[in-house]
C-alpha cells in the first residue's frame, strides 16, 4: 500500500469507533425487540383471556335473553288461557238466575212473574258488565261517524233534521274500558 492509500490515525479512529458503536446498538435492538416480543405475547395472552370470557358472558347473555322469551310466552300463552276467567266468574250468578228463570216460566202458568224475573236478570247482568268496563253506545239521534257506526242501509229523512243522523239502531255497539269492541249497526237518514 502506498501512503496515500493508507489511512491516517484519525480516519482509522473514526472507523474503529463507527465499528465499536454499531455492534452494541444492533445487540441492544434485539434486546430491546426480545422485550417487546415477551411484552407482545404477555399481552396476546391478556387478550386471549379477555376474549375468551366475552364469550363467555356473550353466550351466558344469549343463554338467558332465549330463557326469558320462553318463559315470557309461556306467561302470555296463560294469560290468554285465563284472561276471561274473573268475567266468567262474576257472570255465574246471572246464568244461576236464568236457570231459575226457566224454571219458574215452566211450573207456573202466568207470564208477568217471569217478564218481571227476565228484567231483572238483564238489570243484573248489564250492571256486572257495566263494573267490569262494558258501556253501550248511544246512537239513535247521534250524528252518523263512520268511525263508530257502521251503516247497514239508507231510508229518507222523516224530517230536515234527522238527515245524516241515525234514525233507527239494528245492533247496539259496545265500549270496553274506552275501547270499541263492537261498531253499531244503523240506519241513517238521507
Amino acid at each position: 500500500m502506498s501512503k496515500k492509500e493508507q489511512p491516517t490515525t484519525e480516519e482509522t479512529k473514526e472507523q474503529v469507533t463507527i465499528k465499536v458503536e454499531k455492534k452494541p446498538k444492533k445487540k441492544r435492538a434485539l434486546r430491546g425487540n426480545a422485550k417487546k416480543v415477551a411484552e407482545l405475547e404477555e399481552l396476546k395472552t391478556e387478550l386471549e383471556q379477555e376474549v375468551g370470557e366475552l364469550k363467555d358472558k356473550f353466550i351466558r347473555q344469549t343463554a338467558e335473553f332465549d330463557n326469558y322469551k320462553k318463559r315470557t310466552a309461556r306467561e302470555r300463552v296463560d294469560l290468554f288461557k285465563n284472561a276471561a276467567q274473573e268475567t266468567i266468574g262474576s257472570l255465574l250468578p246471572v246464568l244461576d238466575d236464568f236457570d231459575r228463570a226457566i224454571q219458574a216460566g215452566e211450573s207456573d202458568d202466568t207470564i208477568e212473574p217471569v217478564s218481571e224475573g227476565m228484567k231483572m236478570i238483564y238489570n243484573r247482568l248489564k250492571t256486572t258488565l257495566g263494573q267490569k268496563g262494558l258501556k253501550a253506545m248511544e246512537t239513535t239521534g247521534e250524528t252518523f261517524d263512520p268511525e263508530l257506526h257502521e251503516a247497514l242501509t239508507e231510508i229518507p229523512a222523516p224530517s230536515e233534521e234527522m238527515k245524516g243522523k241515525i234514525i233507527d239502531t239494528i245492533e247496539k255497539g259496545y265500549y270496553l274500558n274506552d275501547k270499541i269492541i263492537r261498531y253499531a249497526r244503523v240506519v241513517v237518514g238521507k
